[in-house]
């Protein structure tokens, strides 16, 4: 393809799923959930950034344009693999306030789920910030506040509202209607949703974007932010002050590296979950002759169907904080896989009771230590950012006179042992509520390396269906060798344990569906779920996907 451009831009997807266009030497490769956002990036790449820098860029422009999903005011992980085989690990995950305690959900010994979804309560300290700054200033060679300055134009300018998140504003109104920063930015006069079409103009958060690049994070983290915030919560019954502010805190983990076949696989350590789940299902399947059946059949859907369930049953016991709790490294061995993997029947759907425990359990710990996108330059800089607020709109509470969204990460903590969050997830006291302690999270970005040099990045974006994503990609690409935009277009499967129930997108087929029924699987059928992004290089190949169950625009420019 020629065109007369200086530059050429490869558009993947725009219009189905098979729309595929390859390159044999891109000078970059971006894909986000947004074309707003993938457009930052890309510019950021043109004028002389790299891949860290355009993810800021993009993370940052998500904030303004897909703001319902992530934003300064929510959390993110991000794992990096620079052009010189350092891989590192940045843990911006949101932290419980000093003030919290395991009870507070709790009234008359029932929990009320309600208060950690919505409201001043539910918010935790946010850390998309501060990761997005540690990223820009070690690792990029723009400074934070272009790309600040550059998203606050958008914000100022406004975008025009899309179907779908015209669509999330309707379902999240009568919420959003309670709370007056919120219902300023997102609602019309009348109370009701912004049309589809009409422009959305954020001033408010357009100023905290250019307030934050003229006098840096401090701003955001040590004065007029932290101070609005609080007096706000002091206001609304919540107890975050600007101490949790002042004492927030990034950390720099260990990643999680595991092996699949001749491929190694990078993932997050916890507070994320991903990086140990996704390793512990394919040290499952590694068991099975997957060769022997084909990637969209009765038996694949089987076996992985029945190694999330035993994967998401030790989640529920022993993940946490690390900081705060013991997990065992056991997890991810080989051997325990092997052990695991006995448990499965494969002619029949296998009722697990409760988590398995690996051996040395109690000594072999981890040291203490939605939204996705994917960035790749000409120098072999790989990044993968998956960002959020938790659920739709997080808290449903913008701080007024901020325009900035915030999570609501609380219900993200076990408020009662047993009880079930947003996401139907339970958890134990490894993930209770503690002052200053980070809530488990399904966040699952991943880079993968063949003979030590990357190959494939990927995540997602769906609560706990983000490790079912992952995992569901990864098989696909690495055991059968299908191309990462085919994989991703492939029916998805989900189950998390509790509760007991096999999601199924309708693409599986009735056939199938009806045959795990048969085979003991309680069965849920959606017409879809997830939101997939990833970047692949194998034998020369580029390939750049978002996922069209969502929307987005992925690129790449060669």
């Amino acid at each position: 393809m020629r065109l007369s451009s200086v530059f050429k831009f490869i558009l993947l997807f725009e219009i189905a799923f098979y729309q595929t266009i390859y390159s044999s030497s891109p000078k970059f490769a971006i894909a986000t959930v947004d074309p707003i956002s993938t457009n930052a990036g890309a510019k950021t790449l043109m004028n002389g950034g790299n891949a860290f820098d355009a993810a800021v860029a993009a993370a940052l422009t998500l904030g303004v344009v897909n703001g319902y999903n992530s934003g300064i005011g929510g959390g993110c992980f991000i794992i990096g693999r620079k052009s010189n085989g350092e891989i590192f690990v940045i843990n911006g995950r949101e932290r419980a306030p000093l003030k919290s305690n395991e009870k507070m959900f709790i009234r008359n010994g029932k929990p009320q789920g309600n208060l950690s979804k919505e409201g001043s309560l539910s918010i935790a300290v946010p850390g998309a910030l501060m990761a997005y700054s540690e990223l820009s200033s070690n690792h990029g060679n723009i400074p934070l506040r272009k790309h600040l300055e550059n998203a606050a134009i958008i914000a100022d300018e406004g975008f025009i509202i899309s179907e779908r998140f015209h669509e999330r504003i309707k379902t999240s109104a009568s919420r959003l209607r309670k709370y007056e920063g919120s219902s300023d930015v997102f609602l019309n006069g009348d109370g009701l949703a912004k049309k589809k079409g009409s422009q959305l103009i954020q001033k408010d958060l357009a100023r905290t974007y250019r307030e934050i690049a003229k006098n840096g994070t401090e701003w955001f983290y040590k004065g007029p932010f932290a101070k609005k915030t609080a007096r706000w919560m002091k206001q609304n019954g919540g107890i975050m002050d600007e101490d949790d502010f002042a004492k927030y805190f990034i950390t720099k983990p260990k990643p999680i590296k595991s092996s699949y076949k001749t491929y190694t696989i990078i993932g997050m350590p916890p507070p994320s979950s991903g990086g140990i789940h996704v390793a512990q299902i394919l040290n499952i399947l590694e068991n099975f002759d997957l060769q022997k059946i084909k990637p969209n059949s009765l038996e694949f859907y089987h076996l992985v169907a029945e190694s999330m369930k035993l994967a998401f049953a030790d989640r529920a016991h022993w993940l946490g904080d690390p900081a705060f709790a013991k997990i065992p490294k056991g997890l991810i061995t080989k051997d325990y896989g092997k052990y695991l993997s006995k448990k499965i029947n494969p002619q029949r759907s296998t009722n697990v009771k409760s988590h398995s425990t690996p051996k040395d359990y109690d000594v072999n710990i981890f040291d203490k230590h939605t939204t996705h996108l994917c960035c790749i330059d000409n120098k072999g800089n790989w990044v993968a950012i998956t960002a959020t607020i938790n659920t739709s709109f997080g808290s449903k509470v913008i701080i007024p006179g901020t325009g900035v969204l915030m999570n609501n990460e609380m219900d993200d903590f076990s408020i009662m042992p047993g009880t079930q969050n947003a996401f139907g997830l339970v958890g134990n006291i490894s993930n209770k509520i503690e002052p200053g302690k980070r809530p488990l999270s399904s966040m699952s970005p991943t880079i993968v390396l063949k003979d030590n040099k990357p190959v494939l990045t990927t995540g997602a974006a769906g609560g706990p269906t983000i490790i079912s994503q992952t995992v569901l990609n990864l098989i696909r690409v690495l055991e059968y060798g299908i191309e990462i935009d085919q994989a991703n277009m492939m029916p998805r499967i989900h189950h998390q344990w509790i509760p007991n129930l096999l999601r199924v997108e309708r693409s599986v087929g009735d056939k199938i569906i009806s045959s795990l029924k048969l085979m003991g699987h309680e069965t849920q059928i959606y017409e879809k779920f997830g939101s997939s992004q990833a970047i692949s290089e194998i034998d020369e190949k580029m390939n750049a996907i978002y996922d069209l169950r969502s929307g987005g625009k992925s690129m790449i420019h060669q």
